[in-house]
């Protein structure tokens, strides 16, 4: 990784760091990747767009920064950061992601990307304790989507009459992955859902240069039925790890033709819709977009900043 990355924070450099509203899917998820990803990516259920990824680098980071994505999937911060000549290092807990993510380095760089990437198996919940401390402080922008729930995407196969084949629709069968664990805490102080993911949350903070930015996607899902209001939690573990809420904007996963929305949904998503598996179920057509700040009083120590 070079060493060539400012350590000071930096300002929107876009339009879209005032707009309220991203029309980030005017193409297909798959147009979007064609061409820029190994095929083995499409494998994952859960993935970034790549024009959403594009969208907050250029608006919330400068060329020459360093951009972190610490459950970094299959590594779409990383190679729309390093087109944009941002390093980027990003962190996955599952090994079949991590060894993606690092192919999807190595094309990028391949096809002329001015800026490195690095990709690390590890646990996002010891950042700063044990994990990338040598860059506490120092991070322009850290860029992530946390998993959540059960997954509604994935490869589908439809046979003449015979049953959908489907595979590759969870993010992984680890116990331990942050999709997997209970919405409470569990019997033997298994960690909850929210206590891993205000870990995490406490550890970008610490990694935050002083004027750098966190931005998480979430959207709203369902849980047996029910409505979770997952972009509201994050906000609240967020202001527990000292960060506080900068901007919330829409990124739309429909495209906008003629003024009218051109619905993306996956087969799963329309499936469960068909089959009337929730009441009167909408399909979720956007994600929410959270920037965050670190409080001054979290400010990092002078000597951990200048690291």
């Amino acid at each position: 990784m070079s060493a060539r990355h400012r350590c000071g924070g930096s300002a929107p450099i876009e339009d879209a760091s005032v707009l309220s509203v991203w029309p980030v899917a005017q193409q297909t998820a798959r147009d979007q990747r064609r061409g820029r990803y190994l095929p083995a990516s499409t494998a994952h259920p859960g993935k970034m767009l790549p024009e959403l990824a594009r969208t907050v680098i250029r608006a919330y980071s400068q060329p020459g920064e360093l951009v972190l994505d610490p459950m970094c999937g299959i590594g779409t911060t990383l190679v729309e950061a390093i087109h944009l000549d941002r390093d980027a290092i990003g962190v996955e807990l599952e090994p079949r992601w991590t060894a993606i993510a690092a192919g999807n380095a190595v094309l990028a760089r391949e096809q002329g990307a001015p800026a490195q990437a690095l990709c690390l198996q590890g646990d996002a919940r010891r950042l700063g304790r044990g994990l990338l401390d040598e860059l506490a402080g120092q991070v322009a922008l850290i860029l992530t989507s946390p998993p959540y729930g059960r997954s509604l995407h994935g490869q589908v196969k439809a046979g003449h009459g015979r049953p959908v084949e489907k595979w590759d629709d969870r993010y992984s069968r680890n116990p331990g992955n942050l999709a997997h664990l209970p919405s409470h805490t569990g019997r033997g102080g298994r960690a909850s859902f929210a206590d891993a993911l205000a870990e995490i949350l406490a550890g970008c903070a610490r990694m935050l240069a002083p004027q750098g930015r966190l931005v998480l996607t979430a959207r709203a899902y369902r849980s047996h039925g029910q409505l979770v209001d997952l972009p509201d939690q994050i906000i609240r573990l967020a202001a527990g790890a000292g960060l506080a809420l900068e901007a919330r904007r829409v990124a739309l996963l429909c495209g906008l033709r003629d003024g009218t929305l051109v619905p993306r949904a996956s087969f799963f998503q329309l499936n469960h819709q068909r089959r009337s598996t929730f009441e009167r179920m909408l399909l979720i057509a956007h994600e929410d977009v959270l920037v965050f700040t670190r409080e001054p009083q979290h400010a990092a120590p002078p000597e951990e900043a200048g690291r």
